[in-house]
């Protein structure tokens, strides 16, 4: 395991002829969720809320690789976790940058050039298992460019302006777009240099540079952890290890 902008030392190096390397992105701070560390590090089960999402890729038969957007000052710590959990898979723990855009271009950088896709997760969204990314990475093999996981929205859309609604968005053909997302690693790449934008999730940049990217059935276990309430909902869906 390397450690990119820590002074907490490196461990030994996975081979990069792996194929599918996960990025997981766990550098938010979380201040909607309140308490006195990343959200990452909140407590679910008994254990850091990256717990979750880094045993459950670490174990995926779909998965070659990980690297570890971690937050500021807090890259050791989730090193220990990594050791703790015997996460084997674990090559890089990067500190993360001030948005997620910048923690995957960052963690982008721990992916050897060998990797044939890339899969990038949020640790805010625990649930993260095996049947997810089997459809994510079978579809990947279909000739596109990118998949993401999707939920139909079933309420009613409106747009609001100054507090008052203006219009109801027609819903058909919208979906509620979660992670993991894979993409063909050049063309992640690729999008990620040919822009220094912002964006939600990886897809958005690898449309914008023309790529092209599936949906296949998301998940609702896939919920994001945004605040207490989010995360005491994880607590009652976890099951106990």
């Amino acid at each position: 395991m390397s450690v990119s902008g820590s002074s907490s030392g490196t461990f030994p190096q996975r081979e990069s002829a792996q194929t599918t390397w996960a990025v997981l992105v766990a550098a938010g701070l979380g201040s909607r969720l309140g308490g006195d560390r990343p959200k990452a590090f909140a407590a679910l089960g008994g254990r850091p809320l990256l717990a979750e999402s880094l045993e459950r890729l670490d174990h995926s038969d779909w998965i070659d690789a990980i690297v570890v957007a971690a937050p500021p000052e807090w890259e050791e710590p989730a090193i220990l976790l990594a050791e703790e959990l015997v996460a084997s898979k674990v090559s890089a723990v990067v500190t993360g940058g001030a948005t997620r855009t910048e923690s995957v271009r960052l963690a982008l950088v721990e992916v050897p050039d060998e990797a044939l896709a890339v899969l990038v997760h949020d640790a805010a969204r625990p649930f993260v298992d095996d049947d997810i990314v089997e459809r994510l990475v079978s579809r990947l093999a279909e000739g596109v460019d990118g998949v993401v996981p999707g939920l139909g929205i079933h309420d009613t859309v409106r747009r609001v302006e100054n507090g008052l609604t203006v219009e109801t968005i027609d819903r058909k053909g919208l979906v509620a777009i979660q992670t993991p997302q894979v993409f063909l690693a050049d063309r992640l790449r690729a999008a990620y240099r040919a822009t220094e934008l912002d964006a939600t999730d990886c897809a958005s940049l690898v449309e914008q540079n023309g790529g092209r990217v599936a949906v296949v059935d998301g998940d609702p276990r896939l919920f994001k952890v945004t605040t207490a309430e989010d995360l005491a909902l994880a607590e009652r869906l976890r099951e106990p290890s």
